[in-house]
């Protein structure tokens, strides 16, 4: 039986792990779970699974939990509950299922601990990815993508990357694919947030709607399979059947094709080299009107152009990319900036930013971090 931590296990892709956990009887034991700020689902959670333990985001929502969860749970808060998660012995895998960039200090120490990885985190890898894939090299860790688009990459490659020449990364494009940019700003942000495919979080559905998503994923793809951004391709392809493709030297090409839903790829990274039965639905080809693709615009979506700048510069500007856009996002959410604004923005902090390219650390990547939030608050708030 395999024990395994879930970080955020209230967000959409933690729950479809222990959904996917609940269906795979005895093969996994829930070992522990975290969370940020949802105090009641998290104990709601640990009812259902009783971890050995469970970590908050603060001491204050610690103390409420306490009294929620099973006894003999034991109950951890900030960075140094992640901390104690990731070290413990009674723990086999780890499922980062944490937004932003609070991801990578606990995904390194996962590392060193020689944790099995399910990285379903994007920004770790995109600030940090030439650190993060040294680092599990040396330890002998192998990262399992959760990503839809990066298990569909890497099943295609069945782990063996010889001859691969060209990724094809899809996308639906999101819910302003066919909406002209004029009119981005006279919606609201129920419409930004509402994917035509995907049930998600409210950063990541921001980030579809810019195609920033699509950039980091670039970012992501040339770390975990060691290609050069001018070789990932991004194709729009609205019916999300095919979730993304890799070509070969010999002009051979692999696609992976499913119909839309995270448990697939959760299950995939859980089971890995192992394959199981799933309760979600097959494809039906004979009621596929069509699978089309199309090219994106960047003219209209220009975060790709910003994480295509980013990857090309590489050093410690990928991160500036990620805690500027994170913040961007929480920007518009909180209503302090047009939806058109983001990528504007975006590309302010990038330009003001002195790139350190060489002998990059963990320290520079946070500093780099933390410098590209105060930048962007002082653009969103004065």
């Amino acid at each position: 039986m395999k024990r395994i931590a879930i970080l955020g296990s209230t967000g959409s892709i933690g729950a479809n792990t222990l959904d996917v956990v609940s269906k795979l009887k005895g093969a996994f034991r829930v070992a522990a779970l975290s969370a940020d700020s949802n105090s009641g689902l998290l104990a709601a959670q640990a009812q259902a699974f009783r971890p050995e333990i469970v970590s908050i985001g603060n001491g204050l929502l610690a103390s409420q939990i306490r009294k929620l969860v099973p006894a003999g749970t034991k109950v951890l808060s900030g960075a140094e509950g992640l901390r104690e998660i990731v070290a413990s012995r009674n723990v086999d895998m780890v499922v980062f299922a944490i937004s932003g960039a609070a991801c990578l200090v606990p995904l390194l120490e996962a590392i060193r601990h020689k944790k099995a990885i399910a990285l379903a985190n994007k920004e770790a890898l995109v600030s940090a990815g030439t650190l993060v894939m040294k680092l599990a090299k040396a330890n002998g860790v192998r990262i399992l993508p959760v990503d839809s688009e990066h298990s569909a990459i890497f099943q295609c490659l069945n782990g063996r990357p010889q001859g691969l020449s060209r990724i094809y990364l899809t996308g639906t494009g999101g819910p302003l694919l066919d909406v002209s940019a004029k009119k981005f700003d006279s919606l609201p942000p129920s419409f930004i947030l509402k994917h035509p495919k995907w049930n998600m979080g409210k950063k990541i559905s921001v980030d579809s709607a810019t195609m920033m998503n699509k950039g980091l994923e670039i970012i992501e793809a040339q770390h975990l399979f060691g290609l050069d951004e001018r070789h990932i391709e991004v194709l729009i392809h609205p019916e999300a059947i095919i979730h993304s493709m890799v070509e070969f030297s010999d002009g051979a090409v692999l696609a992976q094709m499913a119909v839309p839903d995270m448990r697939l790829p959760i299950q995939y990274a859980l089971t890995y080299p192992g394959r199981a039965q799933t309760p979600v639905k097959r494809v039906d080809f004979t009621k596929l009107a069509s699978l089309t693709f199309r090219p994106p615009d960047v003219k209209k979506f220009p975060c790709l152009g910003l994480a295509r700048q980013a990857a090309r510069a590489g050093g410690t500007l990928p991160a500036v990319l990620c805690a500027s856009d994170e913040e961007a996002v929480k920007c518009y959410l909180g209503g302090n900036v047009k939806f058109s604004g983001i990528p504007k923005m975006i590309e302010k902090v990038l330009g003001r930013h002195r790139n350190k390219r060489l002998g990059v650390s963990v320290g520079d990547i946070l500093d780099a971090d933390a410098w590209a939030r105060e930048e962007m608050r002082s653009l969103c708030y004065h």
